[in-house]
């Protein structure tokens, strides 16, 4: 059984956390929209061999929102503070979808106060894909009609409007959002992050999902290709949250390359 702690802020915002066990930490980062309950499984199989801590992100679970539009580089920095605040000078960082957008970010950084020691990406976000022809052009018209409804005037004649359109058209990742968090997936969906992959030294390990939709294994495939010592393995027929559903085929291969006997 994990232990929660109460709530405490980290840079002025209340954050949802859980710290256990000994030895090097091990710090999971979840994807956008759930919280750290995902991974609790693997916490409590984890905590018996090292520290194991996990928090809510900003603006997720039970955590407060960031105080504006963060980018990654952002959550980045206040994963750092957590850290720091937590007392963790060394950590194996495991990072699902948004959470492997932090993770890439973080590895590839110089002269943290936290040396990062191995990762692990769980269907990962971070390679921004080519728009084809068709996306571009329902994109343009896209972002037109969304500017036409905002103008004052129309938003007067049809108050909701920009609204019932945003419904119609936006990602459903965008739309559970607040106000808050629309503006920081903005952000953080603009960026690629296929620059930061030449530039992380540690090992990692990439799990994939073979169905995953969301984060397809092309996405994989590239990261194990560009990072200098990466791995990839597949998990065949799961989705973008592979781990959930492969959970004994990536525990085995997650023990493995944590050197937890089994």
């Amino acid at each position: 059984m994990l232990y929660l702690f109460p709530m405490k802020c980290v840079n002025g915002i209340p954050i949802h956390y859980v710290d256990t066990g000994s030895g090097e930490t091990v710090l999971f980062l979840h994807g956008w929209g759930t919280d750290f309950s995902s991974f609790t499984p693997f916490l409590e199989a984890i905590a018996p061999y090292y520290r194991v801590c996990a928090l809510d992100l900003p603006g997720f679970g039970q955590s407060g929102e960031p105080p504006d539009a963060w980018s990654v580089d952002d959550y980045g920095d206040f994963v750092v503070a957590f850290m720091v605040e937590q007392g963790i000078d060394r950590v194996i960082l495991i990072g699902h979808s948004f959470g492997g957008r932090i993770t890439i970010k973080l590895a590839a950084r110089k002269n943290l106060p936290v040396e990062i020691t191995k990762i692990v990406l769980v269907d990962s976000a971070g390679i921004r894909p080519k728009k084809t022809r068709k996306q571009q052009a329902r994109l343009w018209i896209y972002q037109g009609v969304k500017r036409i409804i905002a103008w004052e005037a129309i938003k007067k004649r049809t108050p909701g409007l920009l609204e019932r359109w945003r419904q119609k058209h936006g990602s459903p990742d965008y739309l559970n959002a607040s106000p808050r968090m629309r503006e920081c997936f903005v952000r953080i969906i603009q960026e690629d992050l296929t620059p930061c992959l030449p530039q992380i030294p540690c090992p990692t390990l990439l799990f994939w999902g073979t169905a995953d939709q969301d984060t397809p294994l092309a996405d994989g495939k590239l990261m194990e290709r560009l990072i200098p010592d990466a791995g990839l393995v597949t998990l065949p027929q799961a989705g973008h949250y592979s781990f959930l559903d492969q959970p004994a085929l990536f525990r085995r291969v997650l023990d493995s390359f944590l050197n937890i006997p089994r």
